[in-house]
């Protein structure tokens, strides 16, 4: 095969739909572990379509306006997520209002998905063409910013050692995911470069890869595997 563009993204996916397999089967389902999957399975879908847009050669505009459909979901969940852990709200009108800028520019784009282009496939990401796209950018790290600042908030106030735990390690990878756009935005103020902006969503769905192995450590650390791997190896030690 000469043309390798979106493997990476085949691969990513592949592992991604493996560690939600698993979780799904062996993990608690309480609220926050059910966030998380549908996080990672967000995440493996916009994978998915990235290879079929750059290697299966789906580019008509509805499958980059999918792939966006898809990812605009992500930050809103990550913040209904960090709400969850850190004031263990519930899904209702309230916290719903998350959604709406998502919902917005979902309807929106469903009726300009011409405008969708995708401008360039590389192995490692695409980069596309689309509406409103600084508008987009804003709404789109606004939930990421916000759930940062409620988790550093959290954990000095966080007495019991395993939700301090699972809070540092999801303001890790809030912070971890949020390097491209930071990095993304010096190269415009320095060198009023856009490339890295203007394929912002593929390479932070790339860096978000590690986030879905943090979100994995999560979901199995929040759930009470401790005390079964103790009952199965005191039962196969005295055998």
């Amino acid at each position: 095969m000469d043309n390798w563009n979106g493997i990476v993204s085949l691969l990513l996916a592949c592992i991604e739909y493996l560690l939600l397999f698993n979780l799904l089967v062996f993990i608690e389902k309480n609220k926050i572990n059910i966030i998380a999957m549908l996080m990672i399975g967000l995440l493996a879908a916009y994978q998915s379509m990235e290879f079929l847009i750059c290697q299966v050669g789906l580019q008509n505009s509805f499958f980059p306006f999918l792939a966006f459909v898809i990812i605009s979901f992500l930050p809103p969940l990550n913040l209904l997520l960090a709400l969850t852990f850190t004031q263990n709200s519930n899904l209702n009108t309230k916290t719903t209002l998350i959604f709406i800028p998502a919902i917005a520019f979902s309807v929106y784009y469903l009726f300009v998905i011409p405008k969708f282009v995708v401008a360039k496939c590389t192995v490692l990401y695409a980069s596309y063409h689309y509406p409103l796209g600084d508008l987009f950018g804003a709404f789109y790290y606004l939930p990421i910013l916000v759930s940062i600042i409620l988790l550093i908030r959290f954990i000095p106030k966080a007495d019991d050692k395993k939700t301090k735990i699972i809070a540092k390690v999801l303001l890790f990878g809030s912070i971890f995911i949020s390097l491209p756009s930071l990095l993304g935005f010096t190269f415009i103020l320095v060198a009023g470069n856009y490339s890295i902006i203007s394929s912002i969503e593929s390479i932070m769905c790339k860096f978000a890869f590690v986030y879905a192995i943090i979100l994995s450590f999560v979901c199995l650390y929040n759930s009470p595997f401790n005390d079964e791997r103790n009952y199965f190896k005191y039962l196969f030690n005295n055998k």
